[in-house]
């Protein structure tokens, strides 16, 4: 099986291969111990930072990737001119994959089939079901350690080409957030009102904002990514029975997995729902929770640049606030620590130096530090800079005056 299944690697072709979650890690097995294989290929898909660590182009010298976010395992590959880099949103990615994209074959992950033939996406339904419609060959990688999770699903007879195997599903460990973190979520969650619609970003202050509505009700999940901590609120009565809430990938542990297939309550989507800012305009009281690597002091939010390196992309950071500040009563919120490297530099700075900006200052309704909250819709230019600068570390804030009155002066 494993040479019939390496065959579909074949100089010329261009592979969709699913990222994030959904990543077949018996695969990348594979080609790890056979890097021949990947001679001439070109691979296109999805894999975000903090989840995925494998570097197709790597394999060979002719080989390429297309991404849409940059995770640092493929750094020497992008600086060698290998990977191809869209700065695209949610959103844009899946439109390209849709209308755009020349894929030879695309290979899915899925669930082992139903009594009806049908396979789930399982865990990660952000693009694979996009592509695979699109590809001119479909290859299924059967795996029956992958949960048959609600949403998308194909019919095994719709493959050109089925292999299983099995091997255990790529997990992601929450970790325990430090004590800005918990200072920041707590402000944060104090803004949310019960019945509010929510998308949690991935990672950092978003990413440990979960624990910190177990005070709350009603809650409705509208998001692309769902974490582990969301059973402990599922348990406990946070979220609206029979809301419909909606993801595009689950990230946690395999027993998450499970107990999300088991509940029921929760469907996955590509990103054509997950990611449809007209739709999540409409939902009422519809908070966007994401965050950045710095804020300028007009409002403004850098998610990719780092010491004026590429660090990643804006995911679906752009289709989600923009839904949230349409929404009646929504709000599209930052949420970041306001010192990086031990303390030594503000997040919060003059003006984003970095050569492009993620979010526009019309992209952001408000900021929160473990300092405090800058609420910034319908705030003037001072009054956006003046509740910034409040928000700064401390040592900071004096600094950050003088170059707001520079830059006022210039203007």
């Amino acid at each position: 099986m494993t040479d019939a299944l390496l065959a579909e690697f074949t100089p010329g072709k261009t592979i969709y291969l699913p990222g994030a979650t959904g990543e077949i890690v018996a695969l990348t097995e594979r080609l790890a111990a056979d890097p021949g294989r990947m001679a001439g290929v070109h691979i296109v898909g999805c894999p975000l930072p903090g989840i995925n660590g494998f570097d197709y182009a790597a394999l060979a010298p002719d080989a390429r990737q297309t991404v849409f976010l940059l995770p640092p395992a493929l750094r020497t590959s992008f600086d060698a001119g290998k990977v191809r880099l869209h700065p695209l949103p949610y959103s844009g990615i899946a439109a390209w994959l849709e209308h755009e994209a020349d894929l030879d074959t695309a290979f899915t992950h899925v669930a082992p089939p139903n009594a009806a033939g049908r396979c789930s996406f399982g865990i990660a339904a952000d693009f694979s079901p996009i592509a695979w419609a699109r590809a001119r060959r479909r290859v299924a990688i059967v795996n029956s350690a992958m949960p048959a999770i609600p949403g998308p699903s194909i019919a095994l007879a719709e493959a050109d080409a089925v292999y299983t195997l099995d091997a255990p599903l790529l997990t992601v460990d929450g970790g325990k957030p430090a004590p800005d973190i918990r200072a920041i979520t707590t402000r944060a969650a104090a803004l949310i009102p019960d019945g509010a619609a929510i998308q949690i970003g991935i990672g950092g202050a978003p990413g440990a904002l979960w624990p910190a509505l177990a005070g709350h009700s009603d809650l409705r999940l509208r998001s692309g990514l769902v974490g582990a901590a969301f059973r402990p609120l599922a348990e406990a009565g946070v979220w609206r029975e029979a809301a419909g809430h909606v993801a595009g990938i689950a990230a946690g542990d395999e027993s998450f997995y499970r107990w999300l297939a088991d509940w029921g309550g929760l469907h996955l989507a590509d990103a054509r729902t997950t990611h449809n800012a007209g739709t999540l305009q409409l939902e009422d009281r519809f908070f966007a929770i994401n965050s950045a690597l710095e804020v300028d002091l007009f409002g403004q939010a850098n998610l990719e640049w780092q010491s004026g390196r590429l660090n990643s992309g804006v995911g679906g950071a752009p289709d989600f606030a923009r839904a949230a500040m349409r929404s009646p009563g929504g709000l599209s919120m930052i949420l970041m620590p306001a010192t990086a490297r031990g303390g030594t530099v503000s997040r919060i700075v003059p003006r984003i130096e970095a050569p492009s900006v993620s979010l526009a200052r019309t992209d952001v309704d408000a900021v929160v530090t473990e300092h405090g909250v800058a609420m910034l819709r319908n705030a003037s230019l001072d009054e956006r800079a003046e509740a910034l600068i409040a928000i700064a570390a401390e040592p900071a804030r004096d600094s950050l005056s003088r170059a707001w009155h520079s830059l006022r002066r210039s203007m």
